[in-house]
């Protein structure tokens, strides 16, 4: 390992060169064929213009490929997002429905539980009353008031 630290290293660093750098060595491209070409002025003219209309249906392809790509991915992320939306609403909506069934269990519960109250309280009056009618008779009352 002790060989390898020692030693000159390299850094590579990757960017994205883009636009800018395609354009940049079409340009120095040309510059070094107008040099070099051993053509007649009418020649490297055509030659250029071959080059130049090349290069612009080139960057006219990467242009149209960059656009579809961004549609492409913004369709995907509009269809993700509208799926996630409505998925949202269905479960709102799924737990608003369990909220009214609960609500609903609820009240029905309580209105039982008042009636057996009420039916409780109803029977004990009756027993009391009755026990009452008994106790003027002796029997003694079956509540305290």
């Amino acid at each position: 390992m002790a060989d390898y630290e020692d030693g000159p290293y390299i850094v590579i660093e990757r960017r994205s060169g883009g636009i800018g750098a395609f354009f940049w060595g079409a340009l120095i491209g040309a510059g070094t064929a107008l040099l070099l070409a051993p053509r007649s002025g009418e020649e490297t003219r055509d030659e250029l213009r071959t080059g130049v209309r090349r290069l612009r249906r080139r960057a006219e392809d990467a242009v149209r490929e960059a656009q579809d790509a961004v549609l492409e991915t913004f369709d995907g992320v509009k269809s993700e997002v509208e799926e996630r939306i409505e998925a949202a609403r269905d479960a709102f909506e799924a737990g608003r429905q369990a909220a009214r069934e609960t609500r609903a269990d609820l009240d029905r519960r309580v209105a039982e539980t008042r009636a057996g109250f009420r039916a409780g309280v109803e029977a004990a009056r009756a027993r009391e009353s009755d026990n009452g009618d008994a106790t003027d008779e002796g029997a003694g009352p079956a509540f305290d008031s």
